[in-house]
């Protein structure tokens, strides 16, 4: 489908595009795309406490689909959907006619997310925002502006030796002031954190130190240098 089409059917939700909407998280369940797994379980009961696999292996019908849809539209039903976009008038809300980019949110592979989530939180003073999948493989973790996608892998990406001879940085991460990155350095410091680099001036007028996380990757955190 064109992506003009698919920018139409998200400002103009009417019956039709829901349809087609419920017909998509259909095939994406028989392809066993794990993600709808996750919407899945978060808007049918029937499969509240089912993992991943399950519900991709479970029985799924178009109804199915359309429940789910229904659900995410604020209705209890199908039906309700139907009766309910009859009786409401369409709202169609104008197009950008330019695309913002708001944000960049860094990838990070790891072998094991809830040791990663840990880390992240207890060590670095992060958030979870989510954990994705039942066994977790996909989470996201937040600290102020600074938002960083977590996801499983079997193995590491990068080989070691490699990363570290060449500094290989998974992420780069920035404060205001000078003052705040040797507050930050101080933080981590009193938390144990493992560093690849402690803090260090820079000749490009920047102080930095990069910490190691469970998985070898490089994170850098950087500032003015004065």
């Amino acid at each position: 489908m064109p992506t003009y089409d698919l920018l139409v059917e998200a400002y103009m939700p009417n019956l039709e595009n829901l349809k087609k909407q419920a017909k998509l998280i259909l095939r994406w369940h028989r392809e066993r795309h794990y993600p709808v797994a996750a919407q899945i379980r978060g808007h049918l009961p029937r499969f509240l406490n089912m993992p991943d696999s399950e519900i991709l292996a479970a029985s799924f019908k178009l109804s199915d689909a359309q429940e789910l849809v229904a659900r995410q539209q604020g209705f209890d039903s199908w039906q309700a959907l139907k009766a309910g976009f009859s009786t409401t008038p369409l709202k169609v809300k104008s197009l950008p006619s330019k695309a913002t980019i708001v944000c960049a949110e860094p990838q990070l592979f790891v072998t094991d997310i809830k040791r990663s989530c840990e880390f992240f939180r207890e060590k670095l003073g992060f958030t979870l925002v989510f954990s994705y999948g039942k066994p977790p493989y996909y989470a996201q973790v937040v600290r102020d502006a600074a938002r960083l996608n977590l996801r499983c892998v079997e193995r590491p990406v990068i080989e070691s030796t490699v990363r570290d001879r060449e500094e290989l940085l998974s992420v780069s991460m920035t404060v205001a002031t000078a003052d705040e990155i040797k507050l930050l350095f101080l933080e981590f410091q009193s938390a144990g954190v493992a560093f690849h680099q402690t803090l260090k001036k820079r000749p490009w007028g920047a102080k930095n130190f990069v910490v190691k996380d469970p998985d070898g990757n490089l994170l850098l955190f950087a500032g003015l240098a004065n």
